[in-house]
């Protein structure tokens, strides 16, 4: 088993592989595809480079310079966080377990617009379903998202919630789901309500009953993970000190996902903290 798993091969999560392998610890890195770096054109801001690099050519020269020093890589889906006896990480490919965790997921830059959605959080809409699955007990639930994330999502509830629906608002299935999850691919209007959640209405002017809301769309963010494990977030964004840990023992955030300036030299910088920590915490541990 690893010793350190990082989640997300972007330059934070890339920087914390490299200090955490230099240090002696086995290191994997678990992403799925490009992040925001890999997506970008153009970057003339970035130390070292007098001409213009793509975002692409330096996500790849960073997860070469990685695996150089030893760092494996798996390409998965992350689904959730859990402990059970140390940290686990539960994705598309298995369950992998890890003495630290770091963050380092970006941002999510995509949200759902649609009317009472915001209005109703905390109030029937909901991000994480492992936390709240047990308010819901019995009651007409539905999940939004069309990929695996949101199948984990509509799974947790399946076995509390009197049903399950998944909407897709439009969007393609890029996910097997069971038969006992209902799912519709309408367009959404607005999610209806005064002090909680009491139906979900669509454009061609149907309209479904439910009590609670899961939103899953994409895949999971930092905030969404660190909130399956009980990790402070605050404004969509992971809570961490100035050595980058969570609230959570072993678990770190680093990069976007932490919020402020979202330039890859923090991100380059948070991850090196976080990777930095973690090798002086292993040691003083074993008694190095």
């Amino acid at each position: 088993m690893a010793d350190v798993i990082v989640i997300g091969s972007g330059p934070a999560g890339v920087s914390a592989s490299l200090y955490t392998a230099r240090g002696g610890l086995a290191t994997r890195v678990i992403s799925k595809g490009s992040g925001a770096l890999g997506k970008t054109d153009k970057i003339q801001n970035y130390y070292g480079f007098p001409d213009l690099i793509s975002g692409e050519e330096l996500e790849r020269n960073g997860i070469e310079g990685a695996k150089k020093v030893g760092v494996e890589f798996l390409d998965a889906e992350v689904l959730s966080l859990g402990y059970e006896e140390k940290l686990t990480v539960e994705t598309t490919k298995g369950v992998f377990a890890a003495d630290y965790v770091v963050l380092a997921t970006g941002v999510q830059r995509k949200t759902a617009k649609i009317p009472g959605l915001r209005e109703l959080e905390g109030k029937g809409v909901s991000y994480c379903a492992i936390c709240d699955a047990f308010f819901y007990r019995q009651k007409p639930v539905a999940v939004l998202g069309s990929g695996e994330y949101a199948l984990h999502e509509a799974e947790v509830l399946l076995p509390t919630s009197s049903s399950v629906t998944l909407l897709t608002d439009g969007a393609e299935l890029t996910a097997d789901f069971p038969e006992e999850i209902t799912v519709i691919d309408k367009k959404i209007q607005k999610i209806e309500g005064t002090d909680c959640v009491e139906s979900v209405s669509f454009k061609d002017g149907s309209q479904v009953r439910i009590s609670g809301v899961f939103v899953a769309y994409g895949t999971a963010g930092g905030s969404d993970l660190a909130k399956k494990i009980g990790a402070q977030t605050e404004d969509n964004h992971v809570v961490t000190d100035e050595k980058m840990r969570t609230t959570v023992p072993g678990l770190y955030a680093a990069g976007d996902c932490n919020g402020g300036m979202l330039q890859i030299a923090k991100a380059v910088y948070e991850g090196a903290v976080a990777g930095t920590d973690i090798v002086k915490q292993a040691r003083k541990q074993a008694g190095v």
